[in-house]
């Protein structure tokens, strides 16, 4: 049997970004946005009011996603954010994936490449679209689920950003893993980029 390791130094492994590289804008907000409707989303910004604040001085963009995670989907079933997370995607996807990035993707795809979408948003929300594009694997930020499958509001992984990308790709494909070639657009995907062998920042520029 093939191994991983013959697999990745035959076609190469090739790290995207989701949220802002494959996508226009970020997909954890517009799905928590499009779940909640108008006045629950609303009502919501108004109980996130003083983790907002709060982030004002920490800064830590997981302790913010924490604390909208459990505003908004606190309670909620695994089996009922699957759903949802699938129905989002099917309507948004040809909405929200940029052109240019779906082009990339198909040509590293044609040349036998591992995909990875390497993203800080919740992988079971990404999921839908990641089997939509073909991707080999997602690696995100996963949510913490209760004795009864139901959302805790809590994190089960770190934040998956920054050097957490890193040290997430290394557990799969080991601590001297390069990338073939690595897409991102913000600091949190400096890190990810600085293993590739060929690093994209902010290349992607087209609206669906």
């Amino acid at each position: 049997m093939e191994s991983l390791d013959d697999r990745v130094q035959d076609a190469g492994v090739v790290a995207f970004d989701f949220d802002g590289t494959l996508t226009t804008h970020d997909s954890y907000t517009a799905f928590l946005k499009w779940r909640a409707g108008p006045l629950g989303y609303a009502l919501g910004l108004v109980k996130l009011a003083p983790a907002a604040l709060a982030y004002l001085g920490h800064r830590n963009r997981g302790r913010i996603k924490a604390a909208a995670t459990r505003v908004f989907l606190a309670g909620v079933t695994r089996e009922r954010l699957e759903t949802d997370a699938r129905a989002f995607a099917e309507l948004m996807a040809p909405r929200m994936l940029r052109p240019d990035a779906v082009r990339t993707w198909r040509r590293w795809s044609q040349r036998n490449a591992k995909l990875v979408i390497v993203t800080a948003s919740p992988e079971i929300i990404v999921a839908p679209f990641a089997r939509g594009l073909g991707a080999d694997m997602l690696i995100g930020t996963e949510l913490s689920f209760d004795a009864r499958d139901r959302v805790t509001g809590a994190f089960a992984t770190p934040n998956c950003r920054g050097s957490e990308k890193v040290r997430r790709l290394q557990a799969v494909f080991g601590e001297e893993v390069r990338l073939r070639a690595a897409y991102g657009d913000t600091s949190g995907d400096t890190e990810m980029l600085a293993i590739a062998e060929e690093p994209g920042y902010r290349v992607f520029q087209e609206k669906p």
